[in-house]
């Protein structure tokens, strides 16, 4: 006689035995919806659709696995799926197990090909002369604010914001010492140090700190070092073999940062979006406030709005606008119509798909 035990584990090899029949059943469709993209002209990534995908899921989701749990499952299945049409090709900023790397897998899946670049810069290089088709770039932090550097390329490049990824910025101490007795060095990069400045005086008040130009480089760096660690993610650990000896060591557990899916093209609308836009006002009294007005009067509403230095002319400012909505939404149009009327400058850098985490 089985046990009740053995009977539950045989019901659950006939539910993974479904489970593997049908994920090839869709991968099958997926190839032949990756067939009729190439002769429509069409990318195999789609971040609209594949919000909308995102979407469904969860109604379709009655538990017991969480949101999160069925979102991450999924992505890998989606992320596999876009591998069999056609491998997803992506530039971040570098280098390997960056955060800007482990954003992008999290977006993307672990079935895309990553090319790390050395400065942002690099990344709207790569994806301007088509060498990939996708970037992904930092553009704010919670805590340390915006990008500039993103920011400056914004504003000449061709390329659209075509997606965005919130990430919760979680610092490891890392090293290749079994625990945190023998540590006597501890390095990694400026910001990372300073956001974990209380627990390193609490826990490791006695270790000397060291600057680093990244937190994966520092993992780099104590690899096979005993007496050193680093300050870093996850993911530098598991890339590096390296144990993680705390986690969650950082001061403030709302630091997220934001980034940018950047590409071609554009992205259709979800019900759920959001719009990126600059422009530049008129030296004159109230021109912002008359800038503004617009949105006011359709109860548009604007997430973030911020001024940046035109690098040119001295004490020029362009304004970096986030608002709820997209572009193709006759409201936000005829806002932005209005606009433009009222501006010296305007640019719609891109309407996409909200992200959770995000406003």
């Amino acid at each position: 006689m089985k046990s009740e035990l053995e009977k539950l584990r045989d019901n659950m090899k006939e539910k993974d035995r479904e489970i593997i029949r049908l994920l090839n059943e869709r991968a099958q469709v997926s190839v032949q919806i990756g067939a009729v993209k190439g002769q429509e002209g069409l990318t195999v990534y789609d971040p609209s659709q594949e919000a909308r995908v995102y979407g469904y899921l969860q109604e379709l989701n009655c538990g017991p696995l969480p949101p999160t749990a069925i979102t991450a499952i999924f992505r890998e299945i989606i992320s596999a799926s876009r591998a069999l049409q056609k491998p997803t090709a992506i530039a971040f900023l570098g280098p390997e197990a960056s955060f800007s790397h482990l954003a992008a897998r999290l977006h993307f899946g672990d079935s895309s090909r990553y090319y790390p670049q050395s400065g942002i810069a690099g990344v709207f290089d790569e994806v301007e002369k088509g060498f990939v088709d996708w970037g992904v770039v930092p553009v704010e932090n919670s805590l340390e604010g915006s990008v500039n550097i993103t920011l400056d390329r914004l504003i000449v490049t061709s390329l659209k914001i075509r997606a965005e990824i919130y990430l919760r910025i979680s610092q490891c101490l890392i090293s290749s010492a079994a625990g945190l007795d023998d540590i006597k060095n501890i390095c990694s990069h400026p910001q990372a140090l300073a956001q974990c400045r209380s627990w390193l005086k609490a826990n490791m008040p006695d270790c000397v700190l060291h600057e680093a130009e990244s937190t994966a480089a520092a993992a780099q760096m104590v690899k096979g070092k005993k007496t050193q660690a680093a300050i870093g993610s996850s993911l530098a650990a598991s890339t590096n073999g390296l144990n993680i000896l705390a986690e969650g060591i950082e001061d403030n557990i709302s630091n997220t940062t934001r980034f940018l899916v950047i590409g071609n093209g554009d992205s259709g609308k979800t019900a759920k979006d959001k719009t990126s836009l600059i422009f530049a006002t008129p030296h004159s009294p109230g021109s912002l406030h008359l800038a503004l007005a617009p949105f006011a009067e359709r109860g548009i509403n604007l997430i973030k709005i911020e001024s940046h230095p035109v690098k040119e002319r001295l004490w020029e400012y362009l304004f970096f606008v986030d608002v709820v909505g997209h572009v193709a939404e006759k409201e936000l149009k005829s806002c932005l119509d209005e606009l433009q009327a009222k501006t010296t400058y305007l640019k719609i850098l891109g309407s996409y798909p909200r992200a959770e985490g995000g406003l």
